[in-house]
């Protein structure tokens, strides 16, 4: 049985167990402080300085942290500067609930045309939670990504792809395996048109534990962002190559 089939066919379970998850699970906000920074010293050369967009849905905006210095963005800049020596100028540009359409309608014109030089793009999970079609996904996310092109033709961007639904510690594991399908879905569509868009496909977090949640059990936490961030600085940067 094909994945898109299976998952249309658990569509009852998505239905009573994601209210159920809806009711119970806490709605957390992004964390306090300027959403935007600098790793180094800010007297380098700006010509020599990393300049660091993290875009995307809650991910980029650091829900599950408290503080944006230990959110995705920042932890990623500081990663980063270790691993280059180089000043890294950052922003985190996020929205809770976000879609690849969200972000590609709302977010992006409204972000002004700085200079980065580096991009991140952390959504997908939106779209898998919400059981979006493959034919919308690729309409969003694709246009997403000609989006990004357009506006920084010469950056470097990136993309990280939801994290493994089996290991989200909130979601009950009938929901979690309708999930999983969704995700490998959309997550070997969205490998497809970021390698036909110019885009480096990063690969999922090859491990997850419990502490790397926060406290709703779905977003990450301190050590969670930290850990994304050095899986994602050597694609950010292009120490790895784009998976074949």
């Amino acid at each position: 049985m094909n994945t898109a089939l299976a998952s249309w066919l658990l569509l009852p379970v998505y239905i009573w167990q994601g209210i159920g998850i809806r009711r119970r699970i806490e709605r957390m906000l992004p964390p306090t402080g300027p959403s935007h920074g600098v790793s180094g010293s800010e007297a380098a050369p700006a010509a020599n300085a990393i300049r660091l967009l993290v875009l995307g849905d809650s991910s980029a905006a650091g829900v599950g942290v408290d503080r944006i210095e230990e959110g995705l963005a920042a932890r990623l800049a500081e990663r980063m500067h270790a691993l280059t020596g180089r000043t890294v100028v950052w922003r985190a540009v996020g929205s809770n609930s976000a879609v690849s359409a969200d972000v590609r309608d709302l977010i992006v014109p409204n972000i002004a045309r700085d200079a980065f030089t580096h991009i991140l793009l952390s959504v997908g999970t939106n779209d898998v939670k919400n059981f979006h079609s493959t034919r919308r996904f690729k309409r969003g996310f694709g246009g997403l990504l000609y989006a990004l092109r357009a506006r920084w033709p010469d950056a470097r961007i990136v993309w990280s792809p939801p994290v493994d639904m089996l290991r989200v510690p909130a979601l009950p594991r009938g929901l979690a395996h309708v999930l999983s399908l969704r995700e490998r879905m959309l997550a070997r569509l969205g490998k497809r048109l970021c390698l036909e868009r110019g885009v480096v496909p990063a690969t999922t977090l090859p491990r997850v534990e419990p502490a790397g949640f926060s406290r709703d059990g779905f977003h990450a936490s301190a050590a969670g962002a930290a850990y994304a961030a050095g899986h994602l600085a050597p694609y950010v940067l292009g120490n790895n190559p784009a998976p074949s």
